[in-house]
């Protein structure tokens, strides 16, 4: 286990995403601005994408149950400061995959942006996903 970092709002809601803490919820501003891309992958990621909460709400609950039936564990988690309210964040876990049937990790890069402490724009990108059959 690594350090949890509680002052970074991308911190607080990918550890409470991991908890399947709802509470993120309060996390996510009303006009949020989210999208999730995966890199060299021929997944539909279509509808992995919001303008606004209750999108959100939308992506997070198909999240749940096609690719993390079973939860996820953070294995890495650390961010860089851009300024203004803005985050590099690498993210590694390790979840089993709903759709393929396979443990997996993954490793993924996040821009985000918090203003008054909630997530209002969020970027991330898949850039590997290896499968431990």
């Amino acid at each position: 286990m690594f350090e949890r970092h509680h002052n970074i709002v991308i911190h607080e809601l990918l550890n409470k995403f991991e908890k399947g803490d709802m509470s993120l919820l309060d996390l996510i501003a009303d006009n949020i601005d989210l999208r999730i891309d995966h890199y060299k992958d021929d997944a539909d990621t279509n509808w992995q994408q919001c303008q606004n909460k209750e999108g959100f709400i939308a992506v997070l609950t198909r999240l749940g149950a096609e690719i993390f039936p079973k939860g996820t564990e953070i294995i890495g988690l650390t961010s860089e400061e851009l300024g203004d309210g803005w985050y590099l964040t690498t993210f590694d876990q390790s979840f089993w995959y709903g759709l393929a049937e396979s443990d997996v990790t993954s490793k993924t890069v996040i821009i985000s942006h918090e203003l008054d402490g909630k997530v209002d724009y969020f970027r991330e990108n898949v850039t590997s996903i290896q499968y431990r059959r």
